[in-house]
């Protein structure tokens, strides 16, 4: 699916690592959130918050690195929260694989600060 470019971002923000994604984020930009999710996961802040708000789409490629760091956070003993709200097309990719409770969602950024 194309759409305009996407970014990921990341940011510090107090005991967390925040990864943001912007635009529809497909194979194609994966490899980039899979290497920031993996530097979150390398002896960052306890905590990794990916910010999906901002993306209307992502594709399986994406969701194969959020499970990546998802086992990746886990065995180092941190937390990686999906923040949303989430775009329809998320939800239902999280919800059609079954992936939904590999994760700890959020409604929003700051909720997803301190659950």
């Amino acid at each position: 699916m194309t759409g305009g470019a996407a970014v990921v971002t990341t940011t510090a923000e107090r005991d967390a690592t925040v990864i943001s994604l912007h635009g529809e984020v497909d194979e194609d930009d994966a490899p980039l959130l899979a290497r920031a999710l993996a530097r979150a996961s390398e002896g960052g802040p306890p905590r990794t918050v990916v910010d999906l708000s901002g993306t209307p789409f992502v594709d399986s490629s994406v969701l194969h690195a959020l499970l990546a760091a998802q086992r990746a956070h886990a065995a180092a003993g941190s937390v990686l929260v999906l923040a949303g709200p989430l775009h329809t097309a998320v939800r239902r990719l999280l919800d059609v694989t079954g992936a939904a409770p590999a994760f700890r969602m959020a409604d929003s950024l700051a909720t997803a600060m301190t659950c």
